[in-house]
């Protein structure tokens, strides 16, 4: 179905002014809920649950694996203080069995729960409503295991239901292709995230557009065992990446991704090269991102020029903004200060947070510590210490950050020797990055 054509603005300014769910119309809970999904199936039934159902209950999962980007962190707390205020109560499964199935932070659970806390201490710091008990963490491992006797015969049944080519279907779930060689982990991984839907007692699979073709097969399922109360699938936007051609973004793309703890500067050398070309709306990542998480959270956009520039304009829609940027009145150059300056207003709190926090503070040094071992080989507390001293390192008048540094350790060689502690880097390409 199509996205709603429904004002994002407007719908925000209705979840501010009211305070309680319970004096929300129906028509007011639907249209919040529904301005998540850029795709309902279906519709009707999300109306009818909402109308019947005082607390739906709204089933989102993550595999713990490296840092976040923006598009798990802002949009997510978006996605879950809209719910929340609709009445609804949201499951956020921390699935940290399913990472070690899909081999993230190398199987290590040890890892992949440090990554989970990591990611919980982001949601909290950058203002997801946590309070009144409303949503809940759950760790995967630790729920299956407490019912055991329920989940599994559940797996296998959605296992025996299915034969394997449509299973294959699923793998896009896992960032996979049907073309890969995959384990026999990963292809038990869908039959699992099937039955998730159902031991969660999900009525609404608020997950990405990346995720839809499991949460189909959930609703096939449905079919096969003559269940008439199927799960509703409110799938949202991806986020694309900051480059040109980048359908989503990427982790391992680090010019791609803006994340959660990154510096100011590092937003800024990020945006600042990011494909933005003038005069057109489609594929522009800089305007999805003002669309998705800026005015979403501050209900409106300011471009700040000077006066003999046209002088500063407010804009309150994305129609409004994308008129004036097809006309050629807002610039790439008038654009991208004021997405780094807004996207640096929201990130804020999550800096201060890991700096300031010991635990988070702790937690994000061992994510760093992880990446440096990926890419290296080498877990020595010598060589860790000496990449995250490039934190403050700046190179050609640009902040580049451990990111950076790490991009460098991707594309070039790295020495590492082991009883001089010494390592080095080649820099020859620094004119093509800057």
């Amino acid at each position: 179905m199509a996205e709603p054509q429904a004002d994002e603005a407007s719908l925000e300014q209705q979840l501010n002014a009211t305070s309680l769910s319970s004096s929300l119309t129906l028509d007011q809970k639907f249209a919040i809920v529904r301005s998540i999904g850029e795709e309902c199936i279906q519709e009707d039934e999300l109306r009818n649950l909402l109308d019947k159902k005082p607390e739906p209950v709204c089933y989102d999962g993550f595999e713990p694996s490296g840092r976040m980007h923006i598009a798990q962190g802002v949009m997510k707390a978006i996605n879950v203080n809209k719910l929340t205020s609709a009445g609804c109560r949201v499951k956020i499964w921390i699935a940290d069995w399913f990472a070690k199935l899909n081999n993230k932070m190398g199987g290590d659970l040890k890892k992949i729960e440090t990554v989970g806390n990591y990611f919980i201490e982001i949601w909290k710091a950058v203002g997801m409503d946590l309070e009144g008990g409303k949503v809940e963490f759950l760790w995967s491992s630790k729920e299956i295991n407490a019912r055991a006797d329920e989940y599994w015969p559940l797996v296998l049944d959605i296992a025996q239901k299915n034969n394997l080519k449509r299973i294959l279907r699923c793998s896009q779930i896992m960032g996979r292709s049907e073309q890969d060689e995959l384990t026999a982990a990963q292809i038990f991984y869908p039959c699992m995230q099937c039955a998730d839907i159902f031991y969660l007692k999900a009525d609404i699979c608020q997950l990405g557009m990346d995720q839809r073709k499991v949460n189909v097969l959930a609703r096939e399922y449905c079919d096969d065992i003559k269940r008439k109360n199927k799960p509703i699938i409110l799938s949202h936007h991806m986020l694309p990446g900051l480059l040109q051609g980048q359908e989503k973004m990427s982790k391992s793309d680090l010019s791609s991704s803006i994340f959660m703890e990154d510096e100011e500067a590092d937003v800024n050398v990020k945006i600042k090269k990011a494909y933005c070309p003038p005069q057109i709306v489609e594929g522009n990542p800089c305007l999805e991102y003002i669309k998705y998480l800026v005015l979403p959270w501050f209900h409106e956009f300011t471009v700040e020029r000077s006066e003999s520039n046209g002088g500063n304009k407010t804009f309150k829609t994305f129609e409004e903004l994308t008129a004036a940027y097809e006309s050629g009145e807002v610039h790439p150059g008038d654009l991208k200060p004021a997405l780094s300056k807004a996207l640096n207003k929201i990130l804020e709190p999550v800096r201060q947070h890991f700096k300031n926090d010991k635990n988070a503070r702790e937690l994000l040094k061992k994510i760093k510590a992880y990446r440096v071992t990926k890419l290296t080989g080498s877990p020595s507390n010598e060589l860790v210490s000496s990449m995250l001293i490039l934190e403050n390192f700046q190179i050609l008048g640009n902040s580049f950050f451990l990111e950076c540094s790490i991009l460098f350790l991707q594309q070039y060689s790295v020495l590492y020797y082991h009883r001089q502690r010494l390592f080095f880097f080649h820099f020859e390409a620094l004119s093509n990055v800057t």
